[in-house]
């Protein structure tokens, strides 16, 4: 066999080398073994997430790519936004050796994207909320921010000048929230 490769020109090295660039092209028909997830499930979780197919507007760019082979997870995907912008999800299995990947999504035409309902300067209520209690004081807002927004707001401390800001999750115009759990 290796006279055979010698007059063809291969050393059994180039052989070795040569595989590893074909079997990416191979392993994309082949079904997903019962010890994987299957890529296709991420793609719907993500769908699912953003209300978008693969390729359209807010939903993924890409699928997932077929020749990952993650560990089976026994519990559900979740799903989640990775970041403010909304550009790439986070996909993760809970179990206890879990694992997690990142999808890039297509971005919402500027148009789409959320109002700003806070500016910078905007006075603000901020409420700090817990079980059984409630706090109100009024800041200003150190930034702009839509709702769901989380932005740095300076309070009004007595007998102080310059007093830190807080991050707080704008509710709704002139109103965030600080959950106390």
């Amino acid at each position: 066999m290796r006279s055979i490769l010698n007059l063809l020109g291969f050393t059994p090295m180039a052989i070795i080398m040569f595989v590893p660039l074909v079997s990416p092209a191979l392993a994309t028909d082949v079904p997903v073994a019962s010890g994987y997830t299957d890529p296709g499930e991420i793609d719907r979780v993500v769908a699912s997430l953003t209300g978008a197919g693969v390729g359209q507007i807010g939903g993924a760019r890409v699928p997932a790519d077929r020749r990952l082979r993650l560990a089976r997870c026994d519990q559900p995907l979740l799903a989640t936004w990775h970041g403010r912008s909304k550009s790439t999800v986070r996909v993760e299995c809970p179990a206890v050796n879990g694992w997690r990947i990142f999808i890039a999504t297509r971005p919402l035409p500027q148009s789409a994207q959320p109002q700003r309902v806070v500016k910078r300067g905007d006075p603000v209520t901020v409420i700090v909320r817990g079980r059984g209690f409630s706090v109100q004081q009024t800041g200003e807002a150190m930034e702009n921010g839509a709702i769901g927004d989380w932005i740095g707001i300076r309070v009004a401390a007595r007998g102080a000048r310059n007093s830190d800001p807080v991050r707080a999750r704008i509710e709704r115009p002139g109103l965030a929230i600080i959950p106390a759990n």
